[in-house]
């Protein structure tokens, strides 16, 4: 395991920046628009990061976390289309040439809503924070789709079944993204948010299995699923982790759990976040442990602040993990 970001660079000085704060593994992406992703142009983006002491370890697919309108592939989860087929295949293109410009894997979203927040609320010494009441969301906007549960999940499974072979022909992992946030069983806005609860990503990686086709396991996500997190997120990361289907780790902690939380530092909420990393290392997990989302603190740079208040945090956990098995080494 090793410390992570998917903050995107912004110039060359944030790439100085992350092998100083001890960040040597990012997720980042070309900033130019995705089906201009070729093979050379990949090869380069990766080439650039590797020239600042950083390896380039995934990519961002065109499936985004935001609202399906504003994603780069907006039909792949809406119904048949010869629009869905065409970004399916292009998808698959992309998937072939990543592998011969020498990355690893992908992360995706499914979603048609986007990510759902409530009203923000404030934490230690003001902190803003992204917050989820389900009781005060919106309930008189419109629908967007007509998307029932089944129908969700015949559309997962008709993406799955292009492009997982193809994933495994090219040795590209993919990594899908939980809904954020779940809503149980319920609909809203006409839409079923089916990899919004443990059951349905259970269902999910089973689906198609393949050992190129798994999660990005969100940990607030997922936390955000539970009644009480703190008692149930460990079981849930053993269960995927020993099945092998974490390939990436959103390493973020919540106050609260299904239907009322707020997201919050990795060390004052409700997950033990040292318990919850011995549980990765215990199930063989190798790859990043990375932020995804930080409280919104002030001053300039604030974002960078968060991220890196969080690159400090993990880093130091993972020197517990680490003298903990050397530990065990010399006692055995």
């Amino acid at each position: 395991m090793h410390v992570g970001t998917q903050d995107p660079p912004q110039d060359d000085s944030d790439l100085k920046l992350l092998p100083q704060l001890g960040v040597k593994n990012i997720c980042a992406s070309p900033p130019e628009p995705w089906r201009e992703w070729d093979v050379d142009l990949l090869t380069g983006f990766r080439e650039k990061i590797e020239t600042h002491g950083l390896s380039l370890d995934i990519i961002e697919l065109p499936l985004e976390s935001r609202p399906i309108a504003e994603n780069g592939a907006p039909h792949v989860f809406l119904g048949p289309s010869d629009e869905r087929d065409r970004e399916i295949d292009q998808i698959c293109e992309l998937i072939r040439r990543m592998s011969l410009a020498g990355i690893p894997a992908g992360k995706y979203n499914v979603t048609i809503l986007g990510i759902l927040r409530t009203e923000s609320t404030y934490g230690r010494g003001g902190a803003k924070l992204s917050t989820f009441r389900y009781a005060e969301l919106d309930q008189t906007l419109p629908d967007v789709a007509d998307a029932p549960a089944e129908v969700m999940w015949e559309r997962i499974d008709h993406f799955l079944k292009i492009v997982v072979p193809v994933a495994e022909e090219y040795k590209v992992r993919l990594a899908c993204h939980p809904q954020d946030p779940g809503i149980g069983d319920q609909t809203y806005r006409g839409v079923a948010r089916v990899l919004g609860t443990v059951d349905g990503l259970k269902r999910f990686v089973d689906m198609h299995a393949s050992p190129y086709h798994g999660l990005n396991f969100c940990q607030g996500t997922v936390s955000e699923m539970l009644d009480n997190p703190g008692e149930e997120i460990y079981d849930i990361i053993r269960y995927f982790g020993e099945r092998d289907k974490i390939f990436n780790v959103h390493y973020r902690n919540i106050k609260g759990g299904s239907l009322d939380f707020v997201e919050v530092f990795p060390d004052e909420g409700d997950v033990d976040m040292l318990r919850a990393l011995r549980m990765y290392r215990d199930t063989g997990y190798k790859y990043m442990i990375m932020p995804d989302h930080t409280p919104q603190v002030v001053g300039p740079g604030a974002r960078r602040t968060g991220f890196a208040y969080c690159y400090g945090y993990i880093n130091a956990l993972l020197q517990v993990i680490e003298a903990e098995d050397r530990s065990k080494l010399r006692a055995n």
